[in-house]
């Protein structure tokens, strides 16, 4: 619920309310006239190709509390019944009300960017952090996305976190100026989006747009290994260091094996009960994950909980509740009635330099003696892709991976085992290779379409869990 008046609502979208309807306040905003389900305020986008105020008719018809539009649309919906804001600027108006929301919640805001790893902290974040906590679903962290998640926010939430996406110069400091950050999070810089900026040393400023973006007194979270941020980081006071060296750093760690059971006699994933040193004292964590770049992220996590406030303690109590978003680092073991034909690590959201090093030494350190890496392209690399691509597959052989298989031109990159030209022949690949001793790590950007491979894996030779 928005729980602002319309004429607040309008005032601080800078929009004319044109007609008033039932109901005091909105559910939440919405974009999508097909995913009116009744109380939302749509807001109809201008598209490169498209109004979105051509379906907000459908969108009232629908059960929408109400809807914004540009001026000649809003004339032909007054006397609908329903609320009608004129706007010149939709989605100015959309960003601008969620600002608004955000100052009436007066929660705690962490903008949480990075090019590798922002979700993940996002998703280690909402879990551990205690009291009411809202954040951004699946990949809404665009300048669309991010006040969506905000005007979702309910009275009474004490923290939101907020994934912020950076596609340009400039787009970080439009999301910061939406959300106004108390604690900043960027997890890291590299070569990512490096084809859009034309180099690191561009990414990295692009992501430190979000320093300048925190309230005044705010804090920001940053790897001790900064990197090309690191002169970014210079005069700035409220800043806490995550990794070997730092405020927040990982001093032990024991696994613990997958066979345990959970009160109800569910088998518990496999973990780690983490020994981590803060500046609160030393505290261990219980995580339902064992890989080495998530405790990476789990750290930057448990920074921005206690710059949040909160105890090493408070934060731990709720560490094995952490459940990561969909297409990243997702365990999947093949079979039917119980045959394990193989474990696949469903990990195809993304893939850059970063994220495919640490996935591929994820791989190489599962107890399976046979290992496989599925590989499509790193995208948006700029000119040195090749030479990007090349490192990986190096990277890959130092590891000791037995098979690498290249999906689509650009992978040729990697000097792949073997080369396919598409997802459906990669699966294809890899059911030749399934067996109980193998591993299969599927990765790759979105544009490489990888996980129809999982899907078709999953239907060919079925699901143990």
């Amino acid at each position: 619920m928005i729980a602002l008046s319309a004429e607040r609502m309008a005032a601080a979208m800078g929009a004319e309310l044109v007609d008033r309807g039932p109901g005091e306040f909105p559910s939440k905003a919405a974009i999508d006239s097909r995913a009116i389900t009744g109380g939302e305020l749509f807001f109809g986008l201008v598209g490169a190709t498209d109004d979105g105020a051509r379906f907000a008719e459908t969108a009232l018809e629908s059960g929408a509390w109400g809807v914004v539009v540009s001026p000649e649309w809003a004339g032909k919906l007054a006397g609908s019944g329903r609320f009608v804001f004129s706007s010149d600027d939709p989605l100015r108006a959309l960003q601008m009300l969620a600002r608004a929301w955000r100052r009436e919640l007066d929660a705690t805001v962490i903008g949480v960017t990075g090019s590798v790893g922002k979700t993940s902290v996002k998703d280690i974040t909402r879990a551990i952090l205690p009291g009411r906590v809202h954040a951004s679903a699946e990949n809404f962290n665009t300048e669309i996305g991010l006040p969506l998640t905000v005007l979702e926010a309910q009275p009474g939430t004490e923290t939101l976190v907020l994934e912020m996406a950076m596609r340009g110069a400039g787009q970080i400091a439009e999301l910061a100026e939406i959300a106004e950050p108390d604690i900043g999070v960027i997890t890291n810089v590299g070569p990512v989006h490096v084809e859009l900026l034309g180099s690191i040393e561009a990414v990295a400023e692009a992501k430190a747009e979000l320093i300048a973006g925190l309230r005044p007194g705010g804090t920001l979270i940053a790897p001790v290994e900064a990197g090309h941020l690191e002169p970014h980081l210079k005069g700035f006071p409220g800043v806490i260091r995550f990794g070997a060296g730092g405020e927040v750093e990982l001093i032990g760690r024991e696994l613990v094996a997958a066979d345990r059971l959970d009160r109800d006699g569910d088998p518990l994933p496999a973990g780690v009960v983490a020994t981590v040193a803060t500046s609160h004292g030393d505290q261990e964590f219980s995580f339902p994950f064992t890989e080495s770049h998530n405790l990476t992220n789990a750290l930057a996590a448990i920074a921005a909980g206690l710059a949040a406030g909160s105890t090493p303690a408070e934060l731990a109590v709720r560490s094995g509740r952490v459940a990561f978003s969909k297409l990243r680092g997702e365990h999947i073991v093949l079979g039917a009635d119980g045959d394990d034909r193989g474990l696949l690590i469903n990990d195809c959201y993304n893939a850059n330099p970063i994220s495919m090093r640490a996935a591929l030494e994820y791989l190489a350190e599962l107890g399976r003696p046979r290992k496989v890496a599925v590989l499509g392209v790193m995208a948006e690399l700029g000119p040195e892709q090749d030479r990007f691509h090349g490192e990986i597959g190096d990277f890959a052989r130092e590891l000791g991976i037995e098979t690498v298989i290249g999906v689509g031109e650009v992978a040729r990159g990697y000097r792949p085992d073997r080369q396919v030209g598409d997802p459906a022949e990669a699966a294809a690949a890899v059911r030749g290779l399934l067996g109980s001793d193998t591993a299969v790590l599927i990765k790759g950007s979105r544009a490489a379409g990888l996980e129809a491979v999982t899907e078709t894996l999953v239907a060919t030779e079925g699901k143990v869990s």
